[in-house]
């Protein structure tokens, strides 16, 4: 399958792409609004719920423009590299789960929008979130190591 034709059925097939994709599939994060799905040897995930959807899109907004000194970026004109997406994502929901929950060992979200609404009901609304906190856990993390096949 060509890359365009991929992109095509994927859109298709997913009409609301989850806005935590990149980190759900990391194995790091999940959400009870996710649908993992397969597609030409490829996952994807999609969000079962459109009100969640757009708090996760505003939350990710304000992630990218307040990690942007992490990132080592003036400004974000584009989708981020692969990688600082992940960093991002994983590490801002992470970071705001260790906060709610005042411990620093957190590696894992079990329910993003679980995390999200806890968050809303502590500071208010996403805005008011206490991003200088938890942008600290996304200059922090670091995406696991893929591991290595017994193959040289």
């Amino acid at each position: 399958m060509e890359e365009g034709e991929y992109r095509e059925i994927y859109h298709q097939v997913n009409e609301q792409r989850c806005t935590f994709e990149k980190s759900i599939l990391s194995r790091q994060t999940m959400c009870r609004n996710a649908h993992r799905f397969c597609l030409a040897d490829r996952e994807g995930v999609s969000c079962h719920d459109q009100a969640s959807h757009a708090q996760c899109q505003q939350l990710l907004s304000e992630l990218r423009n307040k990690a942007l000194f992490a990132l080592k970026l003036t400004r974000i004109d584009g989708p981020l590299p692969h990688a600082k997406e992940v960093k991002v994502q994983t590490g801002g929901l992470l970071g705001l789960a260790a906060l709610l929950d005042e411990q620093t060992d957190i590696d894992r979200v079990e329910d993003i929008i679980y995390v999200l609404k806890r968050g809303i009901t502590k500071y208010g609304s996403i805005a008011s979130l206490p991003f200088d906190e938890i942008t600290r856990r996304i200059v922090l993390y670091q995406a696991r190591q893929r591991r290595r096949g017994s193959n040289p």
